[in-house]
């Protein structure tokens, strides 16, 4: 398989180069990382005579016939995350979801999300990308694909950020670019290509969607069984019906996703459509060991989790949001632990706020009343990881799942401490969300508008409207107009002047003849 290398020319144009022959790295040997080589490199796999596997060759021999799937999570299935889950079950993990255009131009950004975290215990993995232009999904997967065994594009996302972008299942309905995409993937990458999607309505369109995808060279699909019109409390229920018709309509291995609390679910669902293996979000989030089959106390995932953190850092608020879902009903119980939780700055301080928790409810057992029963309906005591049910639209005002920071009350004692020396020093402010003054909307993206925009537009709609019919808006200070009529009134007087002076040099020279001429005639 060729190499290729990923070049710039310098004015911001990348290029795709077949690399030379004796440039080609050479496979590290095995006992590379033996002898003292970095994590990062024995996890980077050099793969210029390994054969590309496809279809269910790829799933059995590369995957290892993953049936237990952790799903690609913005900021939550971090390294760390995916190393508690391997621990507990988990046979296939996929990164967090990486913006491919940012990947491309920010070498921090490859370092902090993939080149930093690879570990050779995290494997298989899939690197999962969201992208709307082929070239630039292309360069960013070579980039990344040494340290990954499959590619994975994101058309399932059905979040307002990925409306904005233009990716995600806002790609869904334009067959002719996710074509080109995974085409150009498929014959440049020399890992398999994979896709997250969501349904249609139809089951009929989901169908030929998913056999589009796989005629242009997709290797495994992942079915997400709502459409992007259910997100949030609106989610409802995932259709397996879908996922089971996708399942018998397409030759390359099925993960289905959705409804899944439990490992019963799991083996239900696998069981209904025929899968080849299930992927769990937010039930892995509330329950690293659901793929074990088993609730483990939630003080117990915590420790074992820091720990795995304290040798693979990452980000505090990625540990913070981890714990805030583990001890989603603990905290409820104990209100003060989840106000010192939000504040904490260190990872040490997070592991006091753990073993104060630890303590508590070790308290509790202590004291619990022989057949005594869960409270609020919870299928287990608050202090055991839960199966995460999802909660609906009426529940959204009271799920606990906003930041400390955002309570409505303004309660400094519940303020974060960036807001409370903002209360200091403006003892009138007021951080109640529905006193936030209400913005009107640009007409093209739904961003606040300029006030003054003269196109009622953002100042990025505005630019770009400007520049294309050379206009002006003072209120964005665009002076498009302005600047192409001074530069034409420039250009103008620059003619003027060149003009007076070639008119000068023509008297110059008819005068100097003038005067040879009365020379000459002087001298006959």
């Amino acid at each position: 398989m060729p190499l290729y290398l990923v070049q710039s020319d310098g004015g911001g144009t990348v290029r795709l180069r077949r690399c030379p022959a004796r440039a080609q790295r050479k496979p590290a040997s095995p006992g590379a990382a033996a002898r003292g080589g970095s994590c990062r490199n024995a996890a980077r796999v050099s793969r210029r005579e390994m054969p590309k596997l496809r279809g269910e060759a790829f799933w059995r021999e590369t995957l290892r016939s993953a049936h237990y799937v952790v799903a690609p999570m913005v900021d939550q299935s971090e390294l760390a995350w995916r190393l508690l889950s391997r621990r507990h079950g988990a046979q296939l993990c996929y990164t967090p979801m990486l913006h491919a255009q940012v990947f491309l131009r920010d070498a921090n950004y490859r370092r902090e999300n993939l080149y930093g975290e690879a570990c050779p215990e995290d494997r298989p993995l899939i690197v999962q990308f969201c992208a709307n232009d082929p070239e630039v999904f292309v360069q960013a997967a070579l980039l990344a694909q040494d340290y990954c065994d499959a590619i994975d594009l994101n058309l399932g996302c059905p979040q307002m950020i990925a409306k904005r972008g233009h990716y995600g299942a806002f790609l869904q309905e334009e067959w002719d670019l996710l074509q080109r995409m995974i085409l150009l993937a498929n014959e440049k990458l020399s890992v398999p290509i994979t896709c997250k999607i969501r349904v249609f309505p139809d089951i009929d369109k989901t169908v030929k969607y998913a056999q589009m995808l796989e005629k242009a060279g997709c290797q495994l699909l992942t079915v997400h069984g709502r459409t992007k019109e259910q997100k949030g409390p609106l989610a409802g229920v995932a259709s397996w019906e879908h996922i089971q018709a996708v399942r018998k309509a397409v030759n390359i291995p099925v993960f289905a996703n959705g409804n899944i609390q439990c490992l019963r679910d799991v083996e239900e669902c696998i069981r209904k459509t025929g899968v080849h293996g299930v992927m769990s979000a937010e039930g892995n989030l509330h329950n690293p060991a659901l793929f074990e089959g088993r609730n483990p106390l939630v003080w117990e995932m915590a420790e074992e989790y820091l720990e795995i953190v304290r040798k693979y850092p990452c980000p505090l608020s990625y540990v913070r949001a981890h714990l805030f879902k583990l001890w989603h009903h603990t905290l409820q119980v104990h209100q003060q632990l989840r106000e010192e939780l939000a504040k904490v700055k260190t990872l040490e301080g997070i592991v006091d706020v753990n073993r104060e928790l630890k303590l508590r409810c070790q308290e509790e057992i202590a004291n619990q009343k022989e057949g005594e029963k869960p409270k609020e309906g919870l299928p287990f005591f608050h202090w055991i990881c839960q199966p995460y049910i999802r909660p609906g639209g009426t529940e959204k005002g009271v799920r606990g799942k906003r930041a400390l920071e955002e309570e409505e009350d303004g309660n400094s004692e519940l303020l974060s401490k960036n807001k409370q020396k903002k209360k200091l020093r403006n003892p009138n402010k007021s951080f109640d969300p529905s006193l936030k003054p209400k913005y009107a909307k640009c007409d093209q993206c739904g961003n606040p508008k300029g006030n003054k925009c003269v196109f009622n537009m953002c100042r990025g709609c505005c630019k770009k409207r400007a520049f294309k019919e050379t206009a002006d808006c003072p209120g964005h200070g665009l002076l498009f107009k302005t600047k192409y009529e001074k530069s034409l009134s420039w250009q103008h007087s620059q003619r003027g002047i060149q003009t007076a002076e070639i008119s000068q040099r023509g008297d110059a020279e008819v005068g100097e003849t003038a005067v040879l001429k009365e020379a000459g005639d002087s001298t006959g």
